[in-house]
């Protein structure tokens, strides 16, 4: 009975010095909210406006766990971080009852079943495809869905790692990103496609130029397949990448050839590229330097900008770029300005479209290839692109979501909380590159899987075959229009179809 009687009187002490502690933090609290200047809530509501920055912060996380709906949340909602995690976890994609998705929504994609489908034993894969045929080490590309451009700096180390050891293991392959290539890029002994970003990260001389003995240095990589020149990005359009100084450590600066804890801002376009005969030269320069094939990633602006860029390959069809990578305007990254991200640039859904006819109007369909790129990141998305006339698609953010990301809108903070995009050992730890390589490589092939299976169903027996008179888009009053009579595709007899 004492002792119980005196562990009673200790608690009843500390109960009483706990309530002593917290009613001196919060008057130094009340006092701090009281006299600062900055916040007009904390200075009004001392102690009680804290909660609000607290509730605004925890707001997104409840958000995506509790109150939206499968199909409200953006930028990828509920139904599509499922679909891609049921996927990774290599369980069945088949879903009860009936969907999810409002499909009287404009702009809603819906394929055309046929009638009568090809049998199982029927349909194939599909075939790889050749790029770059003018260049001396040409690429045959084995699939049609790959991994986009995604920096060591941006992206963590077991992060890369994992998305380099999935990518071999699925056969598809890795883009490194504007950052370089890093020995994580290599790790998994994937291909890889080469970034040339505008600040030269990893093919720049001590002054920053374009180094031809870099190019040349890659090249010999027997990894390292093409090189892309990035002129724009979807998220940022006119604007460089941005690497945050708490990013920049000492192996990030010595692969990119930058300062250590600086910030690190691109220039927001190529110094040594001021119009169309700037860049054919350049995709000249390093196709010839390297002997790989180059391509151009771009957003579309106009009809306008694009046509005028098509004429000038017209007049130089032998300095053509073997391949071009659209990026839509809803495209993501790490850090960049609300405005761009919001404003900026043309959707891929209609630009793809519109890249496609021009290309083919101009005489370059079987000399330059199309990479669609910009949220797309489940096999419909992915049937759409091929569709409209891409030959590839690439994903980053759908790959994000195969790494464990939890769209935590942290990207730019290195706080990520999965280690996907933060350089903190803490956070890092939690991203096992023995799991999600797996996961990694589970996703690429479901996607392939459930568009050819797509391809199946619209009655052709690969997905390349797929065209525009295979989906319907929904328009204003839930009623569908043929895409090929919305968006008319351009064949070689100069009629639309």
């Amino acid at each position: 009975m004492g002792f119980a009687m005196n562990a009673v009187s200790i608690l009843a002490v500390m109960f009483i010095c706990l309530i002593g502690v917290l009613g001196l933090v919060a008057l130094i609290m009340f006092l701090i909210d009281r006299s600062q200047t900055q916040d007009a809530i904390r200075r009004n509501y001392p102690v009680l406006g804290r909660f609000r920055h607290l509730f605004s912060t925890l707001g997104e996380f409840f958000r995506q766990y509790f109150f939206a709906m499968d199909r409200e949340e953006l930028p990828f909602n509920r139904a599509q971080r499922e679909w891609i995690a049921r996927a990774c976890a290599g369980v069945t994609n088949t879903v009860a009852f009936g969907s999810t998705r409002n499909t009287s929504v404009p702009g809603t994609p819906i394929f055309v079943n046929a009638p009568f489908p090809p049998l199982d034993d029927q349909f194939a894969s599909a075939e790889p495809m050749l790029i770059g045929p003018t260049a001396r080490v040409p690429y045959n590309a084995p699939s049609f869905f790959n991994i986009s451009g995604m920096s060591y700096g941006a992206l963590s180390r077991p992060a890369i790692t994992a998305l380099s050891r999935g990518a071999r293991d699925a056969g598809v392959w890795l883009n490194t990103g504007e950052g370089g290539l890093s020995p994580f890029h290599l790790d998994g002994g994937c291909d890889i496609v080469f970034q040339i970003g505008t600040a030269k990260y990893g093919v720049r001389d001590t002054a920053g130029n374009l180094s031809d003995a870099r190019l040349k240095e890659l090249a010999e990589i027997p990894q390292v397949k093409m090189f892309e020149l990035k002129l724009a990005q979807g998220a940022k359009p006119g604007k460089g990448g941005i690497l945050p100084a708490e990013k920049v450590n000492a192996e990030i600066a010595e692969i990119r050839g930058i300062i250590e804890g600086e910030a690190s801002i691109s220039p927001n376009r190529h110094l040594d590229i001021a119009n169309y005969d700037d860049l054919l030269d350049i995709v000249a320069r390093i196709r010839e330097v390297t002997g790989k094939p180059v391509g151009i990633k771009t957003v579309a602006g106009s009809e306008v900008a694009l046509r005028e860029m098509f004429l000038n390959f017209a007049a130089r069809p032998e300095d053509v770029p073997d391949f071009i990578t659209i990026d839509g305007g809803e495209g993501g990254t790490g850090a960049a300005p609300m405005p761009l991200i919001d404003l900026v640039g043309m959707s891929v859904r209609e630009a793809l479209p519109l890249v496609c006819n021009l290309r083919d109007e101009y005489g370059f369909k079987d000399r330059i290839r199309l990479i669609s790129s910009g949220k797309l990141v489940n096999p419909g998305d992915v049937a759409w692109a091929l569709a409209a006339g891409a030959d590839f698609v690439t994903s980053a953010r759908g790959f994000m979501f195969s790494l464990g990301c939890i769209q935590a809108l942290k990207c730019n903070r290195n706080t990520c909380p999965t280690g996907i995009t933060t350089h903190d050992p803490r956070f890092q730890k939690g991203l096992v590159v023995e799991d999600k390589y797996k996961k990694v490589a589970r996703y690429a092939r479901e996607v392939i899987h459930e568009v050819e299976t797509i391809a199946h169903s619209v009655g052709v027996d690969e997905p390349r075959k797929m065209r525009r008179r295979h989906v319907r888009i929904v328009g204003e009053g839930g009623a569908s229009v043929p895409m090929n009579v919305d968006q008319p595709s351009y064949d070689s007899r100069g009629s639309n179809a």
